[in-house]
């Protein structure tokens, strides 16, 4: 069962819960009025539409985002990296090898290789890492 569903069906849960203990309460001489039985579904069913939509914008931002991660590959991106032995922030370039999903996160991560005068260096960073992208 998808999120989406499992919102959907609790939020009507949670809704049918709350008519039935509101009918049970009531005054019998003062009936619940009907428009304001009318306005609570409706509110109910337009925060069915909102969690749906959100639902919908996550999916097509997943796909966007993967789209853009593997449109990197083969391409040189700029991130800033910490040096090991003297802590400060340093500009590294390297080429996009690979494209990972990490299977915690869901987080899209670019497997990446710098040259350096000591040879090959590969290193693994988020997108949002990516500082700067050249062919």
């Amino acid at each position: 069962m998808s999120i989406s569903a499992t919102s959907s069906s609790k939020i009507q849960t949670d809704y049918m819960k709350l008519l039935v203990t509101q009918l049970q309460n009531q005054n019998p001489l003062e009936p619940m009025d009907n428009d304001q039985m009318a306005s609570q579904l409706t509110q109910f069913s337009q925060l069915e539409q909102l969690e749906s939509m959100k639902s919908s914008f996550s999916d097509v931002l997943k796909r966007t985002e993967n789209s853009y991660a593997t449109s990197l590959l083969g391409k040189r991106v700029t991130f800033y990296a910490t040096n090991e032995v003297s802590g400060e922030l340093e500009t590294k370039v390297g080429t996009v090898d690979s494209v990972l999903n990490d299977p915690e996160t869901g987080e899209n991560k670019l497997g990446l290789t710098v040259d350096t005068e000591a040879g090959a260096v590969e290193y693994t960073l988020g997108l949002n890492a990516v500082v700067l992208v050249q062919n």
